[in-house]
């Protein structure tokens, strides 16, 4: 028996137990093991699923096309571009605040600071003055490049495209377009925002975009939209579409898109080949 016991004994401890046995929880504790057989458990298994890929919430969002309306109640920001740094209230505080942040500003001001104690052998003068032209001249040219920012956000902003409304396209600044609008791009003209293909004059269903705004490429890349959306090319026919993409958030990733069309009661995936980026540019076939 005792021997039966001692076997016993040893099973149990490799599974974790034998927890009366001196020393055995501070080996396990060592080991890094788990203190007992009951809290042994399965590790959660991923489902992968073939064919349509479908995004999960909160890292997806819904778009109705073609129906401005649908979209009100989800509150989807405008189309205005901004890359200014500084605006009338935050320009004196913000724009000390970058001078300060390199080191020799910080330093020639720390010695102004001082030149005003007693113990300072010359006059506060000497140091102030030149620190005050430096940050002059600094918030001067700080604010002329943030002017000439500001001047080309309404040249961009101000750029005509054409919208649908209805059954007709009515041509809209950029800054006016919202999501969910269904555009048409002639050839030569950028992208006023990032959009998903759905036709082309091209009998074939593709056109061909530049993205060297984006990342330098001066390459044509092939874009094609689904075979199913080749024939809605005029205004009467696109103002018929009425679909609803389910897509992922907007993010810095120009080389994957992540999403699917329900239209007709049935999923389509949207593959990166449909995707076309903001401030690309059409070269070849107009599209919409």
């Amino acid at each position: 028996m005792s021997g039966r016991w001692d076997r016993l004994r040893i099973a149990t401890a490799r599974l974790g137990g034998d927890s009366s046995a001196p020393g055995s929880r501070a080996r396990r504790s060592n080991a890094g093991s788990v203190g007992s057989v009951s809290e042994l458990r399965p590790l959660p298994s991923r489902t992968v699923t073939l064919g349509r890929i479908q995004p999960q919430a909160p890292t997806h969002r819904t778009i109705y096309c073609n129906d401005r309306d649908a979209n009100i109640p989800v509150g989807y920001k405008g189309n205005s571009v901004s890359t200014t740094k500084y605006n009338v209230l935050t320009f004196l505080p913000k724009g000390l605040f970058e001078q300060f942040r390199r080191v020799a500003n910080l330093y020639f001001l720390m010695i102004s600071i001082l030149s005003t104690t007693p113990i300072s052998p010359v006059h506060p003068i000497t140091n102030v003055v030149p620190l005050s032209l430096v940050l002059l001249v600094s918030l001067i040219k700080e604010a002329f490049e943030d002017w000439k920012r500001f001047q080309n956000d309404l040249t961009i902003n101000a750029t005509p495209v054409d919208v649908l409304q209805g059954q007709r396209w009515e041509s809209t600044q950029w800054k006016k377009l919202q999501v969910g609008d269904i555009v048409r791009i002639k050839q030569d003209g950028f992208f006023p925002a990032d959009l998903l293909f759905l036709a082309s004059t091209n009998p074939d269903g593709v056109c061909y975009i530049e993205t060297a705004n984006l990342d330098g490429e001066t390459n044509l890349k092939i874009r094609k939209a689904l075979e199913k959306t080749w024939d809605y090319v005029t205004p009467e026919k696109a103002s018929e579409f009425k679909g609803e993409i389910q897509c992922e958030q907007p993010n810095n990733s120009l080389y994957t898109f992540t999403g699917n069309l329900i239209w007709t009661s049935r999923h389509y995936l949207f593959p990166q080949i449909n995707y076309c980026c903001g401030d690309a540019a059409l070269e070849i076939q107009s599209s919409l």
